[in-house]
Formats: structure tokens, sequence, C-alpha cells
């Protein structure tokens, strides 16, 4: 299933996912031979949903390579996202023209996205027919964050954590990148996005990633990376309220409706607003109450 080794033949299509705007857990899997994992083997995973990667995980040698890998997978019926490089980069125009007309497309992620008019350009080149997650790696794109979640095409903003750190050094601890990720979570609010998915945990220590998740959703995100097939379950499991959610929820919304749907003080629409939140994604994901 990767670029350089021969592609393996799937007769059915892929499993019915959690749909993109509330996914949760976002599958990176990279179209070379160096990839942990096979296309397959990610959409047999619990990820919410997959992103076959032309990008970072793709040597420039192999790129054309990966791309015909990704091209073809996609058209045995096999439904994913897939992240293209940046539109500064040689190879975005051939990434978009490789992807323009294919039917089981679920959507781009824009790596390295700077701008709005680099997601509309996208968007606009690839038949204004396929959503755009722009990927916002730098501090460039932190500061246009709101302006690219208002752009033609943008679906659902990522973070790029990693290229973040690098481009500012900043810490990966919790308060030197709690700006960026706030900043996605409001420009989202302003776009009428869904929450932004946040970048990946680097590792395999489920206690950390259960930490970090906390943390995303604390701040108002919504999804998360991952690189593995193990994180998915954590994330999905994090991201979702608990059944003690639902019944704290259930209660408040049940109590309010007894009560003539009267705010009773300015601490009512807060949490009226968090109880209708978590009814509406305990019914998406199956999620009911203790």
């Amino acid at each position: 299933m990767f670029a350089d080794t021969p592609a393996l033949r799937v007769d059915h299509p892929a499993p019915t996912r959690v749909g993109s705007e509330d996914a949760r857990s976002w599958l990176l899997v990279g179209a070379s031979a160096s990839a942990p994992f096979s296309f397959d083997e990610a959409a047999s995973s619990r990820a919410d949903q997959v992103i076959l990667d032309l990008e970072d995980a793709v040597d420039p040698s192999y790129k054309d390579a990966a791309r015909e890998a990704v091209v073809d997978y996609l058209g045995r019926r096999n439904r994913a996202w897939v992240r293209i490089n940046a539109v500064a980069t040689t190879f975005w125009a051939d990434d978009v023209d490789a992807l323009v007309g294919v039917a089981s497309l679920a959507g781009v992620m824009l790596a390295k996205s700077e701008s709005a008019s680099e997601v509309s350009e996208t968007f606009h080149r690839l038949g204004a027919a396929v959503p755009v997650i722009p990927l916002i790696e730098s501090a460039l794109g932190v500061e246009a964050a709101t302006e690219i979640a208002c752009a033609d095409g943008s679906f659902r903003l990522a973070f790029g954590s990693g290229d973040y750190r690098r481009d500012t050094g900043t810490g990966n601890d919790n308060l030197a990148m709690a700006y960026p990720r706030s900043r996605l979570v409001v420009a989202s609010r302003i776009g009428n996005l869904p929450g932004p998915v946040d970048g990946p945990t680097v590792g395999t220590s489920h206690p950390q990633l259960r930490e970090q998740v906390a943390v995303s959703v604390s701040l108002g995100m919504t999804g998360k990376l991952c690189l593995d097939l193990e994180q998915p379950n954590v994330i999905n499991e994090c991201m979702s309220p608990s059944p003690t959610d639902v019944a704290w929820a259930q209660k408040f919304l049940d109590e309010f409706n007894r009560g003539g749907q009267i705010i009773r003080d300015g601490s009512d629409k807060p949490r009226l607003a968090l109880a209708e939140t978590i009814t509406v994604r305990a019914g998406r994901f199956g999620v009911t109450a203790i």
C-alpha cells in the first residue's frame, strides 16, 4: 500500500466513521515504505478519520510514487483525507491536480497554511467541492488564524504543534502552548467552524496522552492528530463526554425544563450551553449516563 510496494486490493469500502465535523482522532499514515503501518491497517483502526500523508512522511524523491499510491487507494472506494504539501512548495500543484475529481477523497489537509488566500486557492483549484483543513504550523499562521478560518473552503483548523515549536522556539509545556491553541479555538468560533484539531502527542505513553488530551479539551479543542494505531482509542475516550458528564447534563436539563426554562442567574447560561453540548456529543458518540 506504500509508494514503492505493491498495493493490497480491498474489495469493500472502509468502515463507517464518526463524521469529520465531530471527529476526535485523526490518524496520519505516511504514503511511503518507511511508514510504520499501511493504509489498510489505518482504515481498520479505531480512528474517527484517516489522513494519507503526502507531506512530511514522504521523502522528496518519492513524492510522485506516493501520490500515485494515494490516488490508487482512493480510486478503489477507500475514503480518506489527504495531507498535501504547502502551497509554497513545488509539490502542491501536482498534489492538487492529482486529486481533482477523485470521488472517495474526503478532503485535504493543507500543510503549513499561513494565509486565507492559500486555503481558498486550494479549495477552488479542487473544484470548490472538497473541504480543506488548514494545518497551522507557524507564528504567521497562528496570527492569521481568524482570516484562515473565514476563508472559502475552510472546514476545520488543525494545529501543527511540532513545526510551530520549531518556528518559534516555544517549549512543549502547557503554558507555552496555550496561546496558539487558544488562538485556533477563538478563530474557529469566529469562522463558525467546529472545534480545532490539536497536534499529535509523540511517544507511546498513554498517561501522557491522556494528560495532553485533557489540556486540549479544557482549551476548547475537539480533535487530535495521532501517529500510531494505539492512540485513537485513548483520544476517542478522552475527547468524549464521560457517563458522569452525561448524567450531570441530563439532570441539569431536566431541572431547567421543569423550572420553565427560566435563567436564574448568570451562571446558568454557560452551564446550559455545556449541558446541551455534552448531550449532543454523547448522542453522536454513543455515550450514555451511568
